[in-house]
């Protein structure tokens, strides 16, 4: 445990953000299953507007640093592929 009035702050500090990244992350990966689950059937149109979501989503993660900006990119663009991909099957 720390014993510096610093350090106790610091503690505290990093535990808010621990559980802000927390949240982040999993608001993401929940809206790219989204775009990503087959199983859901859901129609074009509507992966599309979830593919948007997910992108305003990384972006803003990215920009606050929760993740990486080159993560984000990658997987923007895999989802990007994956959507491409399922509109040339149709």
């Amino acid at each position: 445990m720390p014993h510096t009035k610093s350090a106790k702050k610091s503690l505290r500090k990093n535990e808010k953000r621990r559980l802000s990244n927390k949240a982040a992350k999993k608001a993401i990966k929940l809206q790219i299953r989204k775009v990503t689950d087959p199983a859901a059937g859901a129609p074009l149109d509507q992966v599309r507007a979830d593919l948007l979501v997910a992108i305003k989503k990384l972006d803003k993660a990215a920009a606050k640093r929760v993740l990486h900006p080159n993560t984000a990119a990658r997987r923007k663009s895999r989802l990007a592929r994956l959507l491409n991909a399922r509109a040339a099957a149709k």
